[in-house]
């Protein structure tokens, strides 16, 4: 049986090792699922998942600190980040045990034609089945929130796959759960390879597939469903944010700067493009550059850092790799471009790639942050428009006009506006579009996605 070594990013030292799951141990643990499910009189009760739920946010919150140290150790997120993350959970699990109540159907209008006479009918929502999670290492513990406390909420058994770089996160949720009272088949979590994980997504006992991560792989997984399965899937976005000449720079250059380098860039709306209207580009410019170089990048479990490691070190090579590109290609390095080690890269300003360079058309997934001047701001939202990317947006300005005008025309499922790109709630609608993502998380939108909705008619005799 091949096994798993989770290593911390920033050093390289040992923390865990695993035993991946056979085959057949985890089609068990499928079976286990479904068999859960299939079970209708043993099905949650709204208030079984609320004092489960209630129970499991106070078991976190009696161990944030020690939560978010291991997510920072694990996955490189910086601790002042981590420990905003697990409190985030808290609030995270709250929302979905409120959001129980609300999981309800509608009366269907009868009476109001002569085939509908005598009739009285109303929808109501019920668990659609096994909910595979498979999740990504950027935010290690709040990401299984969504991902699988929203399915315990919504009445289903899960599945979930942590990302190989980050099990320990989600080993320590599911022992939670555990301990709140949740029987085992409700929610379990497997380690698998490639080629087991592909099995379980194809089998037709997975009724909804939850997957946060690489495009390539989101749209690979999807086509292997069975038939009626559904999915949700988070891939990343390319953000672009439009500052026009009426923007408080003040006011935007922190936001710019912290959901620029935020977890090293490792975040799926990182700000990525900036726009910036010629008559303002040298103020902008030099503001974030003297913010970036500010910035503390080292050990992620020190509490004073602000930027940790890439997740592997082959990805600060290949970092490297797109910045030398964007530089042989006319654009001017204003700060960083290099390495600081195997696993560290300098927060990176870069000023007028070329618009067909890959930093400029694909999700760097790194510290650096590209800044474009243009002259019209129609132009500037062509540029920032790509085809395939679509997920937030964002636009600094001054003008209403402006703001729903370009608000309108910039690709986003969101446009943030004096805000930045990484701004999240976890109760608003969030998720791509085309290449970006399909279908919608946020708590209680996906709680409603892994429900189906069923009627009864009832006829007067």
């Amino acid at each position: 049986m091949s096994k798993l070594e989770v290593t911390a990013p920033y050093d390289g030292a040992s923390l865990e090792t695993y035993e991946y799951h056979t085959e057949k141990q985890a089609l068990e643990v499928l079976a286990a699922a479904h068999a859960a499910h299939e079970n209708r009189d043993g099905w949650l009760s709204g208030q079984r998942r609320i004092e489960v739920l209630d129970a499991l946010a106070a078991s976190i919150e009696s161990k944030v600190d020690e939560l978010a140290l291991q997510a920072a150790r694990e996955g490189g997120k910086p601790l002042q980040d981590s420990l905003v993350e697990v409190r985030r959970a808290i609030s995270g699990v709250k929302v979905a045990r409120d959001a129980v109540a609300r999981l309800t159907g509608e009366e269907v209008p009868m009476g109001i034609n002569s085939a509908s006479q005598g009739r009285w009918a109303v929808t109501y929502r019920e668990p659609r089945g096994v909910v595979l999670a498979i999740s990504a290492f950027n935010h290690p513990f709040n990401l299984l929130i969504h991902q699988v406390v929203t399915a315990i909420a919504a009445g289903c058994p899960v599945v979930v796959k942590p990302a190989g770089a980050t099990p320990m996160s989600c080993e320590s949720l599911v022992r939670m759960v555990r301990e709140a009272g949740l029987e085992e088949p409700w929610c379990q979590m497997i380690l698998t390879e490639n080629e087991v994980t592909a099995r379980l997504v194809s089998d037709q006992r997975v009724a909804f597939m939850t997957f946060i991560g690489s495009a390539d792989v989101g749209w690979m997984l999807r086509s292997k469903l069975a038939r009626g399965a559904r999915c949700a899937l988070e891939h990343g976005g390319v953000a672009p944010v439009i500052v026009d000449e009426t923007a408080d720079l003040e006011d935007a250059i922190p936001l710019l700067t912290k959901a620029g380098f935020y977890h090293a860039g490792q975040v799926c709306v990182s700000v990525q493009r900036i726009y910036a209207h010629r008559s303002i580009r040298n103020a902008l410019t030099e503001r974030l550059v003297k913010a970036a170089k500010a910035l503390k990048v080292g050990d992620p479990t020190e509490p004073d850092t602000d930027v940790g490691p890439l997740i592997r070190s082959s990805e600060v090579e290949r970092v490297h790799e797109w910045v030398t590109e964007a530089k042989e290609g006319g654009a001017e390095v204003l700060c960083g471009g290099e390495p600081l080690s195997k696993t560290t890269y300098a927060p990176t300003v870069l000023l007028n790639p070329p618009d067909d360079a890959r930093i400029s058309r694909d999700e760097v997934f790194g510290p650096v942050v590209s800044v474009y001047d243009y002259d019209d701001i129609q132009d500037a939202v062509r540029r920032a428009n790509l085809p395939h990317a679509y997920f937030q947006a964002a636009l600094f300005t001054n003008r209403l006009d402006r703001a729903l005008d370009v608000g309108r025309r910039l690709h986003g499922m969101a446009v943030m506006v004096n805000d930045h790109t990484a701004f999240r709630v976890d109760w608003m609608p969030f998720g791509g579009h085309r290449d970006s993502g399909l279908n919608l998380g946020g708590i209680e939108h996906s709680m409603r996605d892994m429900t189906i909705e069923r009627m009864i008619v009832f006829r007067q005799a």
